[in-house]
């Protein structure tokens, strides 16, 4: 692929010999634990910032103590895939070759962080904490796991990283 190009065009990081090894080190079957775990901290995401809407439509409790769970659930899965990500980053001469591995890394350190204090935030009152903060903080959850998924998206997509050219 690259004797056809002059090497004063070559890309040196693509040019190295681990740049297409980026298929998962940590799966089951050989689907990767990262992929698997990810699917979770992003639904419930989703899923407390629409217990806040209908919390802040119904007046209803209910809807401010599913929202604490799906915060709690979101941020607990969320270490869980960023501990097999990183995993993953760190153990897969691929992946960690790749600038946008290191930006989605970033992201998903980011949105931990905003996924802990919005379920932090509700410890002390989930009724109270909702309106107004909880429910700002759980539109910029979901704004980050948008901006995460969508990085984390084109890495498998267009990359390939993470992915398996076995199958088992």
């Amino acid at each position: 692929m690259t004797a056809d190009i002059p090497e004063a065009l070559v890309d040196p990081v693509e040019a190295h010999p681990d740049f297409h090894r980026t298929e998962s080190k940590i799966a089951i079957a050989g689907h990767p634990i990262h992929a698997m775990f990810v699917a979770f901290p992003i639904a419930l995401a989703f899923c407390a910032f629409g217990a806040d809407s209908f919390y802040w439509l119904t007046g209803d409790a209910f809807w401010a103590r599913a929202s604490l769970w799906a915060c709690g659930m979101a941020f607990l899965f969320g270490v869980l895939a960023g501990i097999s990500g990183t995993v993953e980053l760190l153990l897969v001469p691929g992946i960690r070759r790749r600038a946008a591995s290191w930006s989605h890394f970033i992201f998903a350190v980011m949105l931990l962080s905003v996924l802990g204090a919005n379920w932090g935030f509700r410890l002390g009152g989930y009724e109270q904490a909702v309106l107004p903060w909880g429910i700002l903080v759980s539109a910029l959850a979901v704004g980050a796991t948008a901006l995460t998924g969508w990085h984390g998206g084109k890495l498998v997509f267009d990359y390939q990283i993470g992915t398996s050219s076995k199958g088992s």
